[in-house]
This record gives structure tokens, C-alpha cells and sequence, in this order.
């Protein structure tokens, strides 16, 4: 933190004292400030808030951090505020979970899309919790299990720490993009029932499907990690994969309302250049996801598990077409949650 001037040291420490009297009924208007001081309450494992920060001057967003058991160390969680809320209330509000790709971070969501401003016109919260390159699982370890706990952290931690501190309420949904789309069309099964809607843009929705496991090994050996702690080997530990496969799950999901979409054909798409490489990695990556959504869509069709598909074909693995899908999916997940349009 820069230095402050002696007076304004004195400020701040009074400010701080004051806020430590008060508790958890009000935030301190600082930019930033240790959590200690408003009294957050901790997550069932000891995971704690240490510092939040306002992004903006009108208090409608702001970043805090959490200490971490299931990580071992600390990560960030963004959160978007719904009008109306405040801190002193006892209203709980809708959530929505948002979750972004590989080799990004949680700022993706309202660097590259218009959510803050989507989600302002509902009553509705929304938080966007850091995933790392961590697959949105508990790692297998070989076997061994441990750390990174991702799933622990994203259900247990964020989700205790943001229902206790901050009202986000019972009513959840959960949305993610890439890797993101694979933990939010998973983490339904993982927890039966916890969540009532899940929006999937371009996700790996069959891991088991022919070519996803090598594909899956390749892209986690390119961001720096290894690859078969992750689920374990495909063949040989092809029990614990399908424990997180999102197809194999789709039985214990039948009381969340699904929303899936990507391109299949490895082609360019209206938001792309019609001269594109065939090779471009964002091409070849929807020509491989594809395929496995429309598989988990008719599969949960044959189970009766509620489904919406979007399945456009051509288009490429980016940004505009998932804020596209974004603004046709919020709608039916606004009312599904029981968010209401403020």
C-alpha cells in the first residue's frame, strides 16, 4: 500500500477503530480495507475474507480476497451489486456464479463482456470467483487427493463466505465460458440441487467423448500444470473422470435447468474474419467442444433433464459469440432464479 501522511494515518486508523465497533453492520468507506475490521464472518473450514476493495464510485461492484484452506493460499472473487442492496439488510438476493476460462482470471467477466450493466436491470448478485488454470475440481493428485481443492473452494468457501457476508441468498445459478462452462455444467452434479439454473458456452460437456481426453491432457500440459493430477490417467483412473464428466452426471441434475450452446464446425463465424486459418486454434477448439454438447443435450432430453441447446455451427471459441449467448440465456435464467427486473 503507498505511504500515507501522518494525518491521514490517523484517519484511517480511526476510521478502522470506529469499524471494528460497528461489526459487520457496515462496510468501511475506503478503498480498501482489512476484513477484520467489519467482522466478516469465516466459511465451515476457517476460509476468510482479509481485504476488499470498492471498483467503483458508486459502490456497485468490489473485489475481496479470501484465505484459503482448500487452495493454501489466497485468491480473489469479484462481486457485482444488485440495486436496493445494502449492507444492513436482511434481504437476501438471486446469485448468479460466473466463471471464466483457461489461462484468464476473474476480471474476464466484466472485462469482456457488458455484465455489470445486465445485471443491474435485475435484482440479482452476481460473483466471479478466480479459477486459475484449475479445472474446476478437486485434483486427484494421483490418488492422493489434497491440494488444489478448486470444487471446495467455489461451493464451499466463496458460496459460505458471500451468503454469510454479503446476502447473496439460496436462489443460485451458475454460468461459465470454456473450462468455466465445464465446471458450471459439472459442479450441478457434484452438488445435487444447489443450483437451479447453469448456462454452458463452449464447454467440454463429454470428457469420455473420443479425442476430448487427449485434447483435455493437451491444453492443461500447455498451461504449465500437470495433466493427469488433475483427473488421473483417462484409462486407469477412468472412475474418478467419470465422477467429474458432466454427461455422466446429467442423472443427478434433473433439478437444474440447463442452457447450452457452441459452434461444431470449425468454420468462421459472423463475428470472425471469413479468412481465417482452418488451423486457428479457436476454430479447431469449437470443432472439438461442439460435438460433445450436442451429445449432453440429447442426452438430457432422453432423460427429461430441462434443456435449452443452441448449437450454431460455425463460429469460433472467443468472446463475442459467448456474450452473445450470454444475453439469450439471461432472460429464462433471470426467471428461473426469481430475479426480478428492477
Amino acid at each position: 500500500m503507498p505511504t500515507e501522511s501522518r494525518h491521514r494515518g490517523a484517519r484511517r486508523a480511526v476510521a478502522v477503530s470506529a469499524a471494528a465497533v460497528v461489526g459487520a453492520a457496515v462496510l468501511p468507506m475506503g478503498v480498501a480495507a482489512p476484513a477484520q475490521a467489519a467482522g466478516f464472518r469465516k466459511a465451515d473450514n476457517g476460509a476468510r475474507i482479509t481485504a476488499y476493495k470498492w471498483l467503483n464510485k458508486g459502490r456497485t461492484a468490489f473485489d475481496f480476497t479470501v484465505q484459503s484452506p482448500s487452495l493454501g493460499r489466497k485468491q480473489n472473487v469479484r462481486v457485482l451489486l444488485p440495486k436496493g442492496w445494502k449492507h444492513k439488510s436482511r434481504q437476501s438476493w438471486p446469485v448468479v456464479y460466473a466463471y471464466h476460462g483457461g489461462r484468464d482470471n476473474w476480471k474476464s467477466w466484466t472485462r469482456s463482456t457488458d455484465i455489470q450493466k445486465l445485471s443491474r436491470k435485475w435484482g440479482v448478485m452476481v460473483v466471479m470467483p478466480e479459477g486459475a488454470n484449475g479445472s474446476y475440481t478437486n485434483w486427484y493428485n494421483y490418488g492422493k487427493g489434497g491440494r488444489p481443492r478448486w470444487e471446495d473452494f467455489h461451493l464451499r468457501e466463496v458460496r459460505q463466505l458471500v451468503e454469510r457476508n454479503y446476502h447473496a441468498g439460496g436462489s443460485r445459478a451458475v454460468m461459465g465460458i470454456s473450462s468455466g462452462a465445464q465446471g458450471a455444467c459439472t459442479y450441478p452434479g457434484r452438488a445435487p440441487g444447489m443450483f437451479r439454473y447453469a448456462a454452458c458456452f463452449s464447454g467440454v460437456l463429454s470428457m469420455s467423448s473420443p479425442g476430448i481426453p487427449a485434447l483435455l491432457m493437451y491444453t492443461n500440459s500447455g498451461n504449465g500444470v500437470d495433466p493427469y493430477a488433475i483427473w488421473g490417467r483417462p484409462v486407469l483412473d477412468k472412475a474418478n473422470w467419470d465422477a467429474h464428466d458432466p454427461i455422466h452426471l446429467l442423472p443427478r441434475m434433473r433439478s437444474t435447468r440447463f442452457y447450452v450452446s457452441a459452434g461444431t464446425t470449425g468454420k468462421p463465424g459472423p463475428f470472425d474474419r471469413p479468412d481465417m486459418a482452418p488451423w486457428d486454434i479457436g476454430l479447431m477448439s469449437e470443432r472439438a467442444i461442439g460435438p460433445t454438447v450436442r451429445q449432453f443435450a440429447e442426452r438430457a432430453k432422453r432423460l427429461r433433464v430441462p434443456i435449452t441447446a443452441h448449437i450454431y455451427g460455425n463460429g469460433r471459441h472467443s468472446w463475442p459469440y459467448w456474450k452473445r449467448e450470454l444475453h439469450t440465456a439471461w432472460p429464462q435464467m433471470m426467471k428461473t432464479i426469481g430475479a426480478k427486473r428492477r
